[in-house]
């Protein structure tokens, strides 16, 4: 499936469904590749944006920030090729998106106060300084704000 199908379908979802189909599709483009745990702390750092509100009220707009997550920068006819990656990406952010609803002391962090992460090995932004507050798979995460 193409990249703007889905961005164009979670246009016209319900927020709940919306937020999950965004959400899928950043933890999709940005760490397919990666276990569960380093899929579920890249989505954990689009929630923690989200209720942080800097970056958009509701996960669509915090994923579709520009030139903060892989929606942004990918061309929208980009076809989504892997079910088997879709599949989890969609578990991944469903789970996310529950954890966020628990009170906050109850919830499960995998990355506890990251705001920002990266692959080292494609990009080194400025904003990364110092030491990551952990590293999973590729990705190295980072309290930025």
């Amino acid at each position: 499936m193409k990249l703007a199908w889905l961005l164009w379908l979670a246009s016209v979802l319900p927020q709940q469904e919306a937020d999950r189909t965004c959400l899928a599709a950043m933890v999709y483009l940005e760490a397919r590749s990666e276990t569960q745990l380093g899929q579920a702390a890249v989505a954990e750092v689009a929630m923690r944006r989200r209720e942080d509100g800097r970056w958009g009220d509701d996960i669509c707009e915090v994923v579709s920030s520009r030139m903060q997550f892989a929606i942004s920068t990918t061309n929208k006819n980009y076809l989504l090729r892997n079910p088997v990656a879709w599949d989890s990406a969609w578990k991944i952010a469903d789970h996310a998106l529950q954890m966020w609803d628990l009170p906050v002391a109850k919830r499960e962090f995998v990355v506890p106060n990251a705001d920002h992460f990266v692959a080292e090995e494609h990009a080194s932004p400025a904003w990364m300084k110092g030491q990551p507050l952990a590293v999973i798979g590729a990705h190295s995460f980072y309290r930025v704000n």
